[in-house]
C-alpha cells in the first residue's frame, strides 16, 4: 500500500502596487469630500447658485461681451478654488489633528502615495463640478469656443496642482480649527475681491493690481481668455505656475504630519 505525500504551499499575498494604493486612496478621499455636507456646499451648491444668479442679474458687471460667457468660467475657477483648496485644507487640517496622517504616511502608500491620492481625488470631484456647470451653463445659453478648450484644461490643471499645494501648506502648518477659519476666510476673499467671479479689469483700481498678481486671477483670467476668445493667456498661466512652484516648495520644507 503506497501513500502520497501532499505538500501544502503556503499562500503569499502581494502587496498591492503603487498604483492601486494611490487609487484606493483617492476614492476614499472622493467619499469624504462629498459626504461631507459643508464642503458639498462650498464645491458645488454655491457655485450652481452664483451661476443662477450672475445669469439672472445685471450686478455686478462682467465686462463687455455676453454675460454667461463670462460668467461660466469665473465659476469653474471658483469650483477649482473650492475643491483644490477650501475642501483639501479642511480635510488635511482634521486629518492631521487625528493622526490619519501620520498613520497613513507610514502606511506602503506613503507620504508621496498620499499627496498624489489627494490631487487625484480634486480631479474626480472637480470633473463633476464642472460637468454640473458647463451643463448648466449651456442650457442658459454659454457659447464656448471649442479652439480654447485644451488651454481651459491646462489651466484647470495648473490650478489644481497650485490649489492643492497652497492648501496643504496652509493644513500642514496650522491647527485644524485655524486651518478650518482660514480657509473659509480666503474663499470668502478670494470670491469677492480676487477676480475670480468679478473679473479683475471690472475691480477698482487699486483691486485690480493686487488680484492681477493672485493665483485665483490668474486662473479665473485664463479661463476667461480660452473659453471666451480661444487663446492661451500667458501672462495668466505664469502667475499660476509661479503660485504653484512657491507653494509646493514650502509645502514640502514646512508640512507636519504630526499636529
Amino acid at each position: 500500500m503506497s501513500t502520497s505525500d501532499t505538500t501544502a504551499t503556503p499562500t503569499v499575498s502581494r502587496a498591492a502596487s503603487a498604483r492601486r494604493r494611490v487609487l484606493a486612496q483617492a476614492g476614499f478621499e472622493v467619499g469624504s469630500l462629498l459626504r461631507n455636507g459643508e464642503q458639498l456646499l462650498v464645491s458645488l451648491v454655491l457655485p450652481v447658485m452664483a451661476l443662477v444668479g450672475l445669469h439672472a442679474t445685471t450686478s455686478p458687471s462682467l465686462g463687455p461681451g455676453s454675460r454667461i460667457d463670462l460668467a461660466v468660467p469665473g465659476v469653474i475657477a471658483l469650483c477649482v478654488i473650492s475643491s483644490a483648496f477650501t475642501a483639501q485644507a479642511i480635510s488635511t487640517g482634521f486629518d492631521r489633528r487625528y493622526a490619519v496622517l501620520r498613520y497613513l504616511g507610514v502606511t506602503p502608500l506613503g507620504r508621496g502615495g498620499l499627496v498624489a491620492a489627494k490631487v487625484l481625488a480634486t480631479l474626480v470631484v472637480e470633473a463633476v463640478q464642472i460637468a454640473v456647470i458647463s451643463a448648466l451653463g449651456l442650457l442658459l445659453g454659454w457659447r464656448p469656443q471649442p479652439s480654447g478648450i485644451p488651454y481651459a484644461v491646462l489651466f484647470v490643471l495648473a490650478g489644481t496642482w497650485t490649489f492643492v499645494a497652497l492648501a496643504l501648506l496652509l493644513a500642514g502648518t496650522l491647527r485644524a480649527e485655524a486651518v478650518l477659519a482660514v480657509a473659509n476666510l480666503v474663499w470668502v476673499v478670494l470670491l469677492a475681491l480676487g477676480g475670480v467671479i468679478v473679473p479683475r479689469t471690472e475691480l477698482p483700481v487699486g483691486l485690480s493690481h493686487l488680484a492681477s498678481v493672485l493665483p485665483s486671477a490668474g486662473l479665473a483670467d485664463g479661463l476667461r481668455s480660452a473659453l471666451v476668445e480661444g487663446r492661451l493667456n500667458l501672462p495668466a498661466l505664469g502667475v499660476v505656475l509661479a503660485w504653484g512652484v512657491l507653494a509646493t516648495a514650502l509645502a514640502a520644507r514646512l508640512f507636519r504630519f504630526d499636529d
